[in-house]
């Protein structure tokens, strides 16, 4: 199905593997192009109920991207590559389907800005994070300075972009980058693990949790009243009923997703 991915799925987790270990799983057209095929992919297919997303090999997550491709770009076409990878990025950002990020090794420029884009994301104690674009003379054009402001604050997101210095997986959790971190050995595990939890849940509830948090970054949008919206949407489903039943009847409730 895909070019440069792995996919597989398990109990309701599809993991997918950015396969390029040669290149450090570096960003070019063909990942951006697999990448919206395994968002459709994820969307239309009911047996998937939320997704990994990692590197191949031991070294890196993603690494950046493909700057071998950037060489020949004009101004035009240097924006419609940013557009092209902020529009997939908003995709992974506004899925209604749990997306996480399991970054193992480097996780660098684009390679940060994917990882920023999940819901969250948990790292080995290998990982670094960073944006270098401004030692090629550039900015991040996937998001980054939007994500990593959101995400760490603006001063300290300024001192990443401005500086290029990278950051290890402790000091990315304590500014709130990553959840938790774990060892490389048990990071897909630890990862399933958190998710096989979250698929417990009523995804249309999930659902709902996702659109609202994204909401307070969406200037166009109220995000209590979005809040409300969805409170009231989660009454009118079986899933709603059968789990204030459950409760009351103490027992584990069992979600279908209506």
């Amino acid at each position: 199905m895909y070019q440069t991915l792995l996919a597989s799925l398990e109990n309701g987790i599809y993991t997918v593997t950015i396969n390029r270990p040669d290149k450090l799983n570096a960003l070019n057209k063909d990942v951006f192009t697999d990448l919206d095929k395994m968002l459709d992919e994820v969307a239309a297919n009911p047996s998937i109920q939320s997704v990994i997303i990692t590197g191949a090999g031991p070294k890196a997550f993603v690494a950046g991207a493909d700057i071998s491709e950037f060489t020949a770009l004009n101004k035009e076409q240097a924006m419609a590559l940013a557009k092209r990878g902020q529009d997939i990025f908003a995709r992974i950002e506004n899925a209604t389907k749990p997306i996480v990020a399991a970054v193992n090794g480097f996780a660098l420029g684009g390679g940060c800005e994917l990882a920023m884009s999940c819901h969250f994301r948990i790292a080995s104690g290998n990982a670094k994070f960073g944006q270098p674009e401004v030692n090629l003379g550039l900015i991040p054009g996937y998001g980054g300075t939007q994500r990593l402001v959101q995400l760490i604050g603006k001063g300290k997101a300024l001192e990443l972009l401005m500086s290029a210095n990278m950051i290890d997986a402790p000091e990315a959790k304590s500014l709130g980058l990553v959840n938790h971190i774990t060892t490389p050995e048990e990071l897909l595990s630890f990862t399933q693990n958190l998710l096989s939890t979250i698929n417990s849940k009523a995804p249309l509830a999930v659902a709902g949790c996702i659109r609202a948090a994204n909401a307070v970054f969406d200037e166009s949008k109220d995000g209590y009243a979005l809040e409300i919206e969805e409170f009231g949407k989660t009454f009118t489903t079986e899933d709603m009923k059968e789990g204030v039943t459950a409760f009351l009847e103490k027992r584990k409730a069992a979600f279908k997703g209506k």
